[in-house]
């Protein structure tokens, strides 16, 4: 009687593997532990009732005995393969996890296994896709922040050798000088701008006002320099403008970064024009100009710190005026796009938001 017992036990403990090793297929950590709490369960109740039958028939302590210890020893093969299955997928994240921490940033965790697990190794791939960016911005950022102060300070050095040699007078020398510390004082108020945009640390004092008075102001700053380049420079607006909800201070910056690249890029004899239109929740401001217009690679690109579609010309600011734009544009819940005019030159465009009080006065609540 002996190899019955031996056969209920050898039979119990393969279900009990090949039940684990089901449960493995289920495709949650929920299904799979519910799975394994039923599988303890439901086995060693069935090796109770087969030990029971063979007790009424064979009256054998030792073939009792050794179904019940094969019942529990395969619920107890069966949770530690299945609790081998779970942790693997957590040791092999928590590896990659400590490989990115060593600085390869490139390391991802593979998105296989249950599905939970293959949630959290999604969400820690972005995680680390974000990681990587956050870095590679850093590295540009210095990279071209160190390329535009190196050009002034340079000239700065050589003219202080200049004078230090005798080989050239004070006054000669102090306009330029001059012109390279307003350069280096620009740059430096730039990426403290750009620092205060990224860490999200940037103070808006959010007013509702008339734009076009403000549009006008700032377009009359320029004129000067439209006439000496023999550009054209106007604005146009509809007759009945919504007051908008903006930091009046950071949209004249905006629009001083798109007219000083507009006049940039525009050749002489050509035109400028400040469109201003409204929409039901939104008011848009275009800069247009008839200048070359946008390649792919500029339309894409250009909104890129310290990018220049001309990398040899330095002297024309310091490539962060477009990105620095942007970001005050989307702090104050607009957005801003570049592409070419339908009858040529290139259309830069940013939206605000109509103020709350124009938008309740228009809907006719009061």
């Amino acid at each position: 009687m002996i190899e019955v017992a031996l056969i209920l036990a050898a039979v119990t403990l393969v279900v009990g593997i090949g039940a684990a090793l089901g449960l493995r297929l289920l495709p949650t950590l929920r299904l799979q532990v519910t799975g394994l709490a039923l599988l303890a369960v439901v086995l060693p109740l069935v090796a109770v009732l087969a030990s029971g039958w063979v007790m009424f028939h064979m009256h054998d302590d030792a073939k009792i005995l050794a179904v019940s210890s094969a019942a529990a020893l395969s619920a107890v093969v069966g949770a530690l393969l299945l609790g081998r299955w779970i942790v693997g997928p957590l040791e092999r994240l928590r590896n990659v996890s400590g490989v990115v921490a060593d600085g390869d940033l490139a390391a991802r965790a593979a998105e296989q296994g249950p599905h939970e697990l293959i949630e959290l190794a999604v969400a820690f791939n972005k995680m680390a896709d974000s990681i990587e960016r956050l870095f590679e911005a850093r590295r540009q950022l210095v990279a071209g922040a160190s390329h535009d102060l190196r050009t002034p300070l340079s000239s700065l050095q050589a003219m202080l050798e200049a004078l230090e040699d005798g080989l050239a007078q004070p006054d000669e020398y102090l306009p330029a000088i001059r012109d390279q510390v307003r350069i280096l004082s620009n740059l430096v108020d730039d990426l403290f701008e750009l620092t205060r945009i990224d860490a999200g640390t940037l103070t808006l004092e959010l007013h509702e006002i008339p734009l076009d008075t403000l549009v006008e102001s700032c377009v009359r700053g320029f004129e000067a320099d439209a006439r000496a380049k023999r550009i054209r420079l106007e604005t146009r607006w509809q007759e009945r403008l919504p007051t908008v909800r903006c930091a009046p201070e950071k949209v004249e910056r905006v629009l001083h970064n798109l007219l000083a690249n507009a006049l940039r890029h525009t050749p002489a004899d050509g035109a400028v024009a400040v469109v201003v239109s409204a929409q039901s929740s939104a008011v848009t401001v275009a800069i247009e100009d008839s200048g070359a217009g946008l390649t792919g690679e500029v339309a894409q690109r250009m909104f890129e710190r310290f990018w220049r579609a001309d990398p040899s010309r330095t002297a024309d600011g310091s490539g962060l005026g477009l990105a620095i734009a942007q970001g005050l544009v989307e702090a104050q819940g607009g957005r801003i796009w570049a592409e070419n005019h339908p009858s040529g030159g290139a259309r830069v465009a940013f939206t605000l938001p109509v103020a709350r009080t124009q938008s309740l006065a228009e809907a006719g609540i009061d």
